[in-house]
């Protein structure tokens, strides 16, 4: 009887941080996933069976990812992991999804340099982010911006989004003694002197902006303490990529207006599919106020290419769900279309918002059409000439000729 129970579900794995310092992002994506299983199961399943989703807690603790991915894998037998936020949760799976040959769906903007066989990223790479937000900043529009506080928390993400970032100020002709590079531990509270230095650097007579990496609850202090030093979004504005709905639903962000944030969605774009979909998620979480971020719009994308693939196969297989992915197209919420390309990225389009009073992000510039996602920076020399590829003649994520000619 537990064996046919079994055949007739199809079990998914969730593996985000519902305690610790993440938590306060990471719990919503949880919540996104049983909302997507919840849906397909309305509608009768996946190849005519439910579908069942298992959560676990890795609790911000980076190993603890590993090893509830593994139990995921080996235990819970899952078909794919929706899950992970911070890189370095990310990396420390990694090697879980490559021996086991499981499936990881990504949801975050992260510092690219990666294309696993085992990971699909369908948050931002840095040219769907990061370099948009700096290019903006640059025009006439965006406040023609010439010094630059490249301030982050101290792991992976922030730090190599920061080297492709000063990379490629240098490559437009900005200065060394130009950049300001700042690096806070996760959770950081005090930043009374951080800030009085960003406040000496941005008074040197060049129009200065703040390109912000800080993570998670580290942000309400740093933004309380701009305003408690008298720093205006129009004298010195911040560009956020890590600051969303979500994180805004939750502060006084008295401090924050005016102040910018770049992502491939905002709540407040207008059209048929994103008002379903604030609907729908507003019915399942049993409350009106609740926002949608872009986090949330990358899990959407993630899981209908998931199932869509899974249709397509005809099976759960991994093997043969990887290669059903490619060329998969999902109505993105924006009023376009992610493509799932052979790096293992998306196409997306991006935004940069301005934060208002109430918490969302009036759109102040987006790009003309999608982007395509590159896994591997140009800015950076060694990475330049790196192709990711997982189709043949190539089938690699990091190399400079095919594997097969």
């Amino acid at each position: 009887m537990f064996a046919q129970a079994a055949d007739d579900t199809i079990k998914v794995g969730v593996l985000h941080s519902l305690s610790g310092t993440m938590a306060i992002s990471e719990t919503t994506l949880k919540d996104t996933v049983l909302m997507m299983v919840d849906d397909i199961n309305k509608k009768g399943g996946l190849l005519g069976k439910k579908v069942e989703a298992v959560v676990v807690d890795p609790a911000s603790n980076w190993p603890l990812f590993a090893e509830k991915a593994q139990e995921l894998l080996e235990k819970e037998k899952v078909a794919a992991v929706f899950g992970c936020w911070t890189s370095v949760s990310r990396k420390s799976v990694l090697p879980v999804f490559e021996k086991m040959n499981g499936l990881l769906f990504y949801p975050v903007q992260y510092e690219g340099e990666e294309s696993s066989r085992n990971v699909f990223y369908t948050g931002a790479a840095p040219n769907q982010q990061a370099i948009p937000a700096v290019d903006y900043l640059m025009s006439k529009d965006g406040g023609d911006v010439k010094r630059w506080v490249l301030a982050g928390t101290d792991y992976v993400y922030p730090r190599t989004t920061n080297k492709i970032l000063e990379a490629y100020l240098k490559s437009k002709g900005v200065k060394a003694e130009d950049i300001m590079i700042n690096y806070t531990p996760f959770g950081h509270s005090d930043w009374q002197t951080i800030v009085a230095d960003i406040k000496k650097f941005g008074a040197a007579g060049k129009k200065t902006a703040v390109v912000s990496t800080i993570n998670g609850d580290a942000n309400v202090p740093f933004y309380k303490e701009l305003a408690n030093q008298g720093i205006k979004a129009d004298q010195i504005p911040v560009v956020a990529f890590s600051v969303g709905e979500e994180e805004l639903a939750g502060i006084d962000t008295k401090n924050l207006v005016g102040h910018l944030a770049a992502w491939n969605y905002f709540q407040s774009v207008k059209n048929p599919e994103n008002d379903a979909f604030i609907k729908q998620w507003q019915t399942f979480i049993k409350n009106p106020k609740r926002v949608t971020n872009d986090p949330m719009e990358a899990t959407y994308i993630g899981f209908k290419m998931w199932t869509q693939a899974v249709s397509q196969a005809g099976t759960t297989n991994v093997d043969a769900v990887r290669q059903a992915l490619y060329g998969q197209k999902v109505k993105n919420l924006t009023g376009g279309v992610a493509v799932m390309n052979t790096n293992h990225h998306l196409s997306k389009p991006v935004f940069i918002g301005e934060i208002q009073a109430n918490g969302q992000l009036q759109t102040v510039w987006k790009t003309k059409d999608v982007i395509k996602a590159d896994a591997w920076s140009p800015y950076i020399p060694e990475s330049a000439k790196l192709t990711a590829d997982w189709t043949y003649p190539w089938v690699c994520g990091n190399c400079t000729e095919p594997k097969f000619k």
